[in-house]
């Protein structure tokens, strides 16, 4: 781990597995923090903010952020390879949003925003008696940030949270997910080894225990907390960092819908449909309800279900394997257990809906569910409206677009949502329709570092990235000085 500077075991010598999704087989050790350990790292965290310059001195932050970029890039092939090991994710994932896109420009986006974000603004007016009264709206770091991320995409949130944190002139205590602690301790060596950022800025604490973890929600030193991950525990942590008047963002779950219109090329249904596959579904935005009129339903489910049967799923070290596993042996029961669910619950499985049968000898203690297709339910079935985090597609009729509206809203999440449609201004108009926070229409993509990212209702609070993500991390004040008169002795 890295604490106040050093690299560092657990104060108890406790250490936890890293194992492989694919395999099963142990991977090594990682330090598994303790009480002690998280106090520690929340100590110098808050000390490092409170009495170094970091907060101020925006150069130092800029070459920091630098420094910490070259660094990344020296390792990439290291990484890449650390990532398909611990994470489970196929190798093809690395050089998108798992590793080369986040890498490209995650931090060099905040850096440059330090150059350019305006820091102060002047407002004119007001005042007493004729003076002039100057007003200065002035953006400052909130403080100590404790950011949470998840085991799906983890060095890409990692990164997304961390460049814009830091860029702020904020401080740091990152907790990663047990299950992918690699990523991040192998970017705290590289903070201590090969950038100058002050010790206790960046802390990285990894730990199994919830318990401990859930101090960085209570410690009345943390000022904001940065949380990807699910919405029960964003939940948790909003109770728990009330006390405390913690600030929060929180990017939760989804269960995205793509809707296919009745003027949609078919062509686009079936690469749309294997999309959720990517990475076994483990992902928060992916649009696991599709929503197809009823005109195109019967042949869409068909063709859905005969390119379901040749998804390439297998090791994730194959290029051209598309599913990996799921992350735990914990996570593929509760994939199989939401599936089995459906199935008494009355719905028609078309394809998969059990483990991966025929894999090869080394992957027999794997975590693998296979590509499944799930009809003959309703909105409002459970399949249809809690998020499962497998390779997992409900797919569902409906009748004209209000209808179509209608359906991808009846949900408890906002995260995302996509449209087809031979008519740009048809989908566009949809998409203005739909309450979620990021939307696609005839496959645009809105990923990056300067696209503003995250949910409305129980997806999320805030914003990833983008010059709104950028301010999350920023308090605001308003400083007002009054100039009087010439000639006015009062």
């Amino acid at each position: 781990m890295l604490i106040a500077g050093n690299l560092v075991d657990a104060a108890s010598g406790a250490e936890c597995d890293n194992l492989s999704p694919a395999t099963g087989a142990l991977l090594g050790t990682t330090a598994a923090a303790g009480p002690d350990d998280m106090d520690r790292a929340i100590a110098a965290a808050r000390s490092a903010f409170d009495t170094t310059d970091w907060s101020t001195n925006r150069p130092l932050r800029k070459r920091c952020l630098e420094q910490l970029q070259a660094a990344l890039e020296a390792e990439k092939e290291e990484l890449r390879d650390e990532l398909v090991a611990e994470v489970g994710c196929p190798v093809m994932t690395t050089q998108t949003a798992q590793l080369d896109w986040p890498l490209a420009e995650s931090l060099r986006y905040p850096a440059h925003l330090i150059e350019t974000f305006e820091w102060e603004r002047v407002l004119e007016g007001g005042g007493l008696f004729g003076d002039r009264n100057v007003r200065t709206v002035v953006k400052e770091a909130a403080g100590v940030v404790a950011a949470v991320t998840p085991s799906n995409f983890p060095i890409e949130v990692i990164l997304n949270k961390l460049g814009p944190a830091l860029a702020a002139g904020n401080t740091v205590v990152l907790k990663p997910d047990p299950h992918t602690p690699w990523n991040a301790t192998r970017l705290g060596r590289l903070i201590a080894e090969r950038t100058d950022i002050p010790p206790g800025v960046v802390n990285v604490v990894t730990t199994p225990s919830r318990d401990v973890a859930g101090m960085l929600g209570t410690d009345p030193r943390v000022d904001l907390v940065s949380f990807t991950g699910s919405t029960a525990v964003g939940r948790m942590l909003m109770r728990h960092g009330a006390d405390s008047m913690k600030r929060m963002f929180l990017e939760l779950g989804g269960k995205s819908a793509a809707i296919v219109l009745d003027d949609a090329n078919p062509a686009v249904i079936v690469p749309t449909a294997v999309g959720v596959c990517v990475h076994a579904g483990q992902a928060c935005a992916a649009t696991s309800r599709m929503l197809i009129h009823r005109s195109l339903f019967d042949q869409a489910v068909a063709d859905i279900t005969a390119a379901y049967q040749y998804v390439p799923v297998g090791d994730p070290v194959d290029p051209g394997t598309l599913v990996g596993p799921v992350i735990s042996a914990a996570q593929q029961n509760r994939v199989l257990t939401a599936i089995d669910d459906a199935r008494r619950d009355g719905a028609e499985i078309t394809v998969g809906g059990g483990p991966v049968q025929g894999l090869p000898g080394h992957l027999a203690d794997g975590h693998f569910v296979a590509p499944t297709v799930i009809v003959g339910v309703d909105n409002g079935a459970a399949i249809a409206q809690q998020e499962v985090f497998g390779p997992v597609l409900v797919v569902l009729p409906f009748e004209d677009d209000d209808d179509a509206v209608r359906l991808a809203n009846d949900s408890q999440f906002g995260l995302a949502g996509a449209v087809m449609s031979r008519s740009a201004e048809r989908g566009m108009a949809i998409a203005r329709r739909i309450r979620t926070g990021s939307f696609g229409v005839n496959g645009g993509m809105f990923y990056g570092a300067d696209a503003p990212f995250g949910g409305y209702k129980n997806s999320g609070l805030g914003r990833q990235c983008g010059i709104e993500g950028f301010q999350q991390y920023l308090e605001t004040k308003t400083i007002a000085r009054r100039e009087r008169r010439q000639g006015w002795n009062g």
